[in-house]
């Protein structure tokens, strides 16, 4: 059974930090990437970033410099470091596997919430 479960959001002031974790199953972290992936209100769910099972990374524009992500092999978790945030950096944070067709994905873990603000 797939297992993605998300952890880690909370209100945090501008400038602030936070490191969200992804527990996933075996079968999804030893055979994909793993990206993050969040969804603001009203708008689309974008790509945040995403780490291969060799540890190279990508991250989106907007968040690049600021976020990190890594993985912990052992564990079959993922997190993501991120910092310096700003109000729009405000969304709900899922974690899955990545590829290019990730916007086909039907299956979705619950997120969490993550909100920047004053």
């Amino acid at each position: 059974q797939v297992q993605l479960v998300e952890s880690g959001g909370g209100l945090v002031q501008p400038g602030g930090s936070l490191k969200l974790t992804c527990d996933t199953s075996r079968d999804i972290f030893d055979f994909y990437a793993m990206g993050w992936y969040r969804q603001a209100p009203g708008k689309q769910r974008e790509l945040v970033a995403f780490i291969g099972s060799g540890g190279g990374t990508y991250y989106a524009d907007n968040v690049k410099g600021r976020f990190t992500t890594f993985r912990h092999n052992f564990q079959n978790t993922i997190y993501l470091q991120m910092n310096r945030l700003k109000p729009e950096d405000t969304a709900v944070y899922y974690c899955n596997k990545y590829s290019e067709d990730w916007r086909d994905y039907d299956y979705w873990g619950q997120g969490t919430q993550v909100t920047v603000s004053s």
